[in-house]
């Protein structure tokens, strides 16, 4: 803490107030936070944390001041290791690395990785206006920075337009004819403060710009100083923020004390200015972002499902078998294929010819939970006899594999049309609740862990916001002529197990592998 202290006055942080909470023997992060919503003299709020001690609250808090000013944190024990060391430390739990992560997102609250990213974002945040679109204009006197912040600004989903053609055009009789006017504008190494001041107040009078990115290499002919007071008082007025990256200065050199005397942010190299206007621009949408009405489905039937899970209770059983979770999904309108239990090879081929082929075979039992990883399913079964034999190879192999198992037989199951294989499941944070979960599907799930999180409840929004940050979004939009996936139906078996897992509490994990969309 003290360190942090001394760190903050050496570079003119301003801080309205510096809180250490200790073990939370009383109050809680939360309570803190509360009291920071309606302080006039705070402008953004950092938090480092270990964990946290009432998810409810935390969320409910953190949602409040997030909607009033930025707040960001930084969390440790995200390694097997550091959630060791945060248990020695204060004798609190880490908790789950993902769920606290979507915790951030629902709430708003930007979660960053580093100390020095959590300073980059306050600095910004206490001295600079919020850009109000992804548009950045870099401004530099140096090539190779110039490109490397064009390059980082496109890989984090900042726009990099050209100025308006009568802004361009100005800047060409004041420019030398070789200075390049796109987007680095490159204002040559030979730039002196009238340079850069044209080029900012172009920058600044600019309908399309949304921010500024200001970079100035050192170079013999350089003023910096004389750059660095031209940049503190033009943004003394400006209403988009202006990030400067003075590369290869000490913090204590006059440059750089002259812009932090102007509350104009430095950072030492151009691509950690971007990442901060990313994640300026992140917060200013999510707190601008309408208030979304949790969605609900009707016609389930809770009381289906609430005998089946009772029963299973009752039964001392921690896992329902593949017949009681069809019949779970029946009871809250998702679409399962036709599937019933045969107890005998032959009462399998009944079953398969009554439902027709082709079929899968599975083995029934609650205690195989992964019965593909077994080889303990039989796809595309087109015939009695291949139905007879799957059979009996999938209720062996579960028993010499798993002798402990109870084995009731085998799903013999109708196989559905080809489509694109998605995964969504739900497992109870001890924190905070329900945590959803999106993805490509099938049996990749594991290995190319394309998915994506949010707490539960959801709204229609977040269900979007899952599919599309996954390379699934991809798939299911439509490749090589494909017609697009029906989305809304997607959206729907998502919202339905929200539901659900928001009503039975008991319900510790639940996953559909594969959904076919």
């Amino acid at each position: 803490g003290s360190a942090i202290l001394n760190w903050a006055g050496f570079n003119n942080m301003g801080l309205a107030s510096f809180i250490s909470v200790g073990n939370e023997a009383d109050l809680t992060i939360a309570d803190f936070l509360e009291a920071f919503i309606e302080d006039e003299n705070t402008r953004a709020v950092g938090v480092y944390i270990e964990g946290v001690k009432n998810g409810e609250r935390f969320l409910e808090v953190a949602k409040r001041l997030s909607r009033k000013k930025p707040l960001v944190i930084l969390k440790s024990g995200t390694t097997e290791v550091g959630v060791k060391a945060v248990s020695s430390h204060t004798g609190s739990l880490a908790g789950s690395d993902v769920a606290f992560s979507a915790a951030c997102k629902k709430t708003g609250a930007l979660r960053v990785e580093t100390m020095r990213e959590l300073f980059d974002l306050l600095f910004a945040f206490q001295d600079q206006p919020l850009p109000k679109g992804k548009n950045v204009l870099v401004i530099t006197n140096g090539g190779g920075p110039g490109v490397l912040a064009v390059d980082a600004c496109e890989k984090l989903g900042l726009n990099l337009p050209l100025l308006e053609r009568d802004l361009i055009e100005d800047l060409r009789k004041r420019f030398p004819p070789h200075a390049s006017l796109g987007n680095p504008l490159d204002v040559l190494g030979d730039a002196d403060e009238n340079r850069y001041r044209i080029a900012l107040e172009s920058a600044l009078k600019s309908n399309i710009v949304d921010s500024i990115i200001l970079i100035l290499t050192p170079q013999a002919m350089t003023p910096s100083e004389e750059v660095a007071r031209v940049i503190a008082e033009t943004g003394k007025t400006a209403e988009k923020p202006i990030l400067a990256s003075f590369m290869g200065f000490d913090n204590d050199s006059t440059p750089i004390r002259i812009l932090r005397a102007g509350r104009i942010p430095n950072y030492d190299f151009p691509e950690s200015a971007a990442l901060v206007l990313r994640r300026m621009y992140d917060y200013y949408s999510a707190s601008r972002k309408p208030e979304e009405p949790i969605a609900t489905v009707t016609g389930v039937d809770d009381e289906a499902v609430a005998r089946i899970i009772s029963r299973a209770e009752a039964e001392g059983r921690v896992s329902l078998s593949q017949e009681e979770t069809f019949q779970i999904a029946s009871a809250y309108g998702i679409p399962v294929p036709k599937s019933i239990l045969a107890k005998s090879a032959r009462e399998a081929c009944e079953i398969a010819e009554s439902i027709g082929y082709p079929v899968a075979i599975k083995v029934a039992s609650p205690d195989i939970l992964h019965k593909t990883d077994m080889g303990c399913v039989i796809l595309n079964v087109n015939s009695c006899e291949e139905v007879s034999r799957a059979y009996e190879l999938v209720v062996n192999r579960a028993r010499v594999l798993m002798p402990q198992a109870r084995v009731l037989g085998a799903i013999v199951q109708k196989m559905v049309p080809s489509g694109r294989e998605v995964i969504i499941g739900a497992i109870r944070d001890p924190q905070f609740g329900p945590l959803m979960m999106f993805g490509l599907g099938g049996i990749y799930v594991n290995f190319l862990r394309d998915v994506s999180y949010r707490l539960a409840p959801l709204t229609i929004s977040d269900a979007m916001e899952m599919i599309s940050e996954t390379k699934a979004y991809t798939l299911l939009k439509g490749v090589r002529g494909e017609p697009p996936a029906d989305f809304r139906s997607l959206v729907d078996v998502m919202i339905r197990i929200s539901q659900f897992m928001c009503y039975f509490k008991d319900v510790v994990e639940m996953e559909i592998n594969p959904l076919m969309v």
